[in-house]
């Protein structure tokens, strides 16, 4: 990479060419108040003017986080022009702004708020009037309110560039600009997947999730037997939210925390991935052995499923009718549990912790409900479960270690832990098939061939004694779009195809915890691209701990095959476990 000269207040520095002033700046060691490219990598167009700079023979300010770095150029970020010129930026920002700041979820989390404490903006500094508030909470996932959002324009680029699907964009022009769905619908009412990636880039409270902590503490109050069971991915993540490095498993600590909330029973949905395992594998071998409908492609993100049902409806077919691993595990406890345990099924409470936005509507879904019973009554983020952490008190980083509760269900094998990474359902997939085709374990367990933490496409060949399948993995809908394609166009070499909504996976999901370089003063300079690196290494490393790492090994798996639901893809399987599709025309259909 070609260096060029540049000067900051005065002093000579070589940088690389291509940067802009922001990146040019930082790599000098100056962090320029900004609302871009220093938080999450979606840098806009320069409108919100937070990190203007003086540059010499420039005509005015400039936004450094789109201006170009030249040979020789001389830059002044502390001149009274260029501070004076920021701090109003911000306070312009603010003037338009519903700052309600002690009741907004995003409270600690605030870029605005970030900003406007390091350029000193005056509160009142500007006043009038407000822009019209249009405030959306229809979708089970997703919540909508224009009165705090400044018009960034990273969540319309979050959407267009991992999904490709551009459901947000600015709507009306002026002082009565807002950002919206088309012709300003709801999320419910728009072909929004619902995988809350807009949210994690969401500089302030305009974009959340929609929250289920009351039904949770409903539940609690109304006498109902309330279990919790949490997701691999939140264990990677969850200790982020009291101060771990970013990549630390916190399993134990969580598990501890989950039981001083008040669940009756704290269980590892890792039991229902395994679960997963057996009814998929049992699926994918019975479509190859019958010359079935190919290739498969996995449901377990319900993102990926909203996706396909708005896009690709003649494509469902190709989808397994396996639940995810969370409703495969409430359908067990509202039946295999509930039976073992005296209890009505009617009377007890599921709540999975999950870091996705998604599982939120996914449990809605009418297919997703035996005899009329959901199989899981609430869902809650990774943050959520934070939240509740902290509202009852608990010093997360002074708690033991403790295990989940092994009642019938409560083992699991690595090959579920590693669910939560792109790349992990196939590698689980393909330890337990490798298994069923040759009666033979494979001595090296691990298929780093469908290894990987970024989103995109891999590919593999996989030669399992003689019988070669071909396998896809893809995550982001923008990826996923382009091996549909091919199977619409008859070109498809694929047997089996694994896909997840969010770039990354779940580790990556639209529910946990945000990410932001300038809240992470302890991270290193790269860690906005590799903290999904990170959090796959935590999963990775607990997969390497476990005695079994092959989903048809865990003995509890095999106890409820024997005790309760025959063999996998039996009739009882059918009724609990497996779920339909449908192409959706029209919106807001569940």
């Amino acid at each position: 990479m070609n260096k060029i000269n540049i000067k900051i207040e005065g002093i000579s520095y070589q940088v690389d060419e291509n940067l802009t002033i922001l990146e040019a700046a930082k790599a000098c060691g100056y962090e320029i108040p900004s609302l871009c490219a220093f938080n999450h990598g979606e840098c806009n167009q320069g409108s919100c003017r937070v990190c203007l700079v003086e540059v010499e023979g420039a005509r005015g300010l400039v936004a450094s986080c789109v201006y170009p770095v030249s040979e020789g150029m001389s830059i002044k970020i502390s001149s009274a022009k260029a501070v004076t010129a920021r701090r109003e930026s911000v306070e312009l920002l603010l003037s338009n702004h519903n700052k309600n700041c002690q009741q907004c979820d995003k409270n600690g989390q605030c870029e605005l708020l970030h900003v406007a404490n390091i350029t000193g903006a005056r509160d009142d500094a500007f006043a009038g009037v407000l822009t019209e508030t249009h405030i959306d909470r229809l979708a089970p996932g997703l919540v909508r309110d224009t009165s705090k959002c400044i018009l960034c324009g990273r969540c319309i680029a979050r959407c267009e560039n991992a999904q490709g699907i551009g459901i947000l964009g600015y709507e009306n022009r002026g002082f009565n600009t807002f950002v919206a769905p088309a012709e300003d619908r709801s999320f419910a009412d728009s072909p929004c997947i619902q995988c809350g990636q807009c949210v994690n880039v969401c500089p302030t409270g305009a974009l959340m999730e929609h929250s289920e902590i009351d039904k949770v503490d409903a539940a609690f109050k109304a006498g109902k037997h309330v279990i919790v069971q949490a997701a691999p991915a939140v264990r990677a993540a969850l200790g982020e939210e009291f101060d771990y490095p970013i990549g630390t498993p916190v399993t134990g600590k969580m598990i501890a925390a989950l039981r001083r909330l008040g669940f009756e029973r704290v269980y590892d949905v890792n039991f229902g991935a395994d679960l997963t395992i057996m009814e998929e594998g049992t699926e994918l071998l019975g479509r190859l052995k019958n010359n079935g409908v190919l290739p498969m492609i996995t449901s377990c993100s319900p993102g990926w499923v909203n996706y396909a049902e708005y896009n690709y409806g003649d494509l469902l077919p190709h989808l397994s009718s396996c639940k995810s691993p969370h409703q495969m595990q409430g359908a067990i406890i509202k039946s295999y549990w509930a039976e073992q345990h005296g209890i009505n099924p009617e009377d007890i409470f599921v709540v999975s912790v999950m870091p996705c936005v998604a599982k939120k509507f996914e449990k809605e879904r009418e297919q997703q409900k035996v005899n009329g019973i959901p199989d899981v009554d609430a869902v809650i983020t990774t943050r959520e479960l934070a939240r509740m952490i902290r509202r009852a008190g608990i010093m997360f980083n002074r708690l033991p270690d403790e295990e989940w509760d092994q009642d019938i269900m409560g083992d699991y094998t690595g090959a579920a832990v590693i669910f939560g990474v792109t790349g992990g359902v196939m590698e689980a997939a393909l330890r337990t098939v490798y298994h069923a085709l040759t009666g033979k374990e494979k001595e090296e367990i691990v298929f780093t061939e469908v290894r990987g933490h970024e989103a995109g496409i891999r590919e593999a060949s996989i030669d399992i004694d003689g019988t070669v399948v071909n396998v896809a993995i893809a995550s982001g809908m923008r990826s996923a779009k382009v091996l549909l394609d091919q199977i619409k166009e008859g070109t498809s070499k694929y047997h089996f195809i694994e896909i997840m909504g969010c770039p990354g996976g779940c580790i990556n999901g639209g529910g946990q915890p945000y990410v932001r370089s300038c809240f992470l003063p302890n991270e290193s300079d790269d860690i906005m691209d590799t903290y999904k690196e990170k959090r796959a290494k935590a999963l990775y490393s607990e997969d390497e701990r476990q005695v079994i790492r092959q989903s048809h090994n865990n003995p509890q798996i095999k106890e409820l095959y024997d005790k309760f639901l025959g063999e996998p893809n039996s009739h009882k399987a059918h009724e609990l476990l497996h779920t339909s599709y449908a192409a959706r025309e029209g919106f807001n259909e569940l």
